[in-house]
């Protein structure tokens, strides 16, 4: 973050103006937006176990869609 001060007899919004400048010329805010939504990588292990998770829930859904106990979904 840019370290602005504000100068003696100078507006808040001249001061307010300045410091926004200043902020976008060092690229932190676009740099903030850019990494926002983006989630923390999984390690192998994590992968692996989430994997497992949504075989098991498929073969679970196939296996009530066979004895009649779920709807097939349409399209």
């Amino acid at each position: 973050m840019p370290e602005i001060k504000r100068k003696p007899r100078e507006s808040f919004e001249s001061f307010m103006r300045r410091f926004t400048k200043a902020v976008q010329e060092s690229g932190r805010l676009i740099q903030a937006k850019k990494i926002r939504f983006q989630g923390k990588e999984k390690s192998r292990p994590e992968r692996r176990k989430d994997a497992l998770k949504r075989v098991a829930i498929r073969r679970q859904k196939e296996y009530l869609k066979k004895i009649g106990k779920l709807k097939e979904e349409t399209k």
